[in-house]
């Protein structure tokens, strides 16, 4: 079983990363595989609308979505992880998120799910529901702590001192291992997906 963990963040080695690295020693400690995928710093272009991934399955835009789309297919579960700028999550990942779950639920539904957030001060918990909407919507199940999946700081020097946001992600990460097992028994034991129904769609205005 593998944990696709994404970073965020512009900063590599950030206050972002040092939350997600938590999680994916905790995960590792359980036997679970990690890689953690940095969107990296350069310009994240937003979704455009075209709707050639519906087809093709892969979004008109070369840069970081189309190599983390393909890792995603294979992954067993995932965390995303994102700075807080402005009581929000970057706009890097938000473009990054838009263009990596539109048209392709297919590929997340009935996967555990978690979103991280840093921040040096407020405005986590704001983030932290954003990034929680493109589970929701895609069929996710969504992995929680003990509290809110924030770490604090303004530098990963700091964030190392949030015990408190540290011990949050170790828990996250034991039960993202414990919610794959209970997954893996179930489909060994012949627990079926639940039966999906054809989407329908009721527009506001006819």
């Amino acid at each position: 079983m593998k944990v696709l963990l994404v970073n965020g963040s512009p900063h590599k080695e950030g206050c972002t990363h040092i939350a997600l690295q938590e999680v994916a020693k905790t995960l590792n400690e359980a036997g679970i595989e990690t890689e953690i995928y940095w969107i990296g710093n350069r310009p994240i272009s937003g979704c455009i609308a075209c709707g050639q991934c519906i087809t093709t399955g892969k979004c008109c835009i070369d840069d970081t979505v189309n190599p983390f789309i393909e890792k995603a297919r294979e992954a067993d579960a995932y965390v995303f992880g994102s700075p807080v700028h402005y009581a929000a999550a970057s706009g890097a990942i938000t473009s990054f998120l838009d263009r990596a779950f539109y048209g392709k639920s297919s590929i997340y539904a009935l996967k555990p799910a978690a979103a991280v957030v840093s921040c040096r001060r407020g405005g986590a918990s704001a983030a932290f529901d954003q990034l929680n909407k493109y589970f929701t919507i895609s069929q996710m199940l969504v992995v929680g702590s003990q509290y809110w999946n924030q770490i604090h700081g303004n530098t990963p020097e700091e964030a190392l001192q949030d015990a408190e946001g540290l011990q949050t992600m170790r828990t996250l990460g034991r039960n993202m291992a414990w919610l794959l097992r209970c997954i893996e028994q179930g489909r060994q034991s012949g627990i079926t997906p639940p039966e999906k129904e054809s989407p329908l769609r009721t527009n506001f205005i006819r």
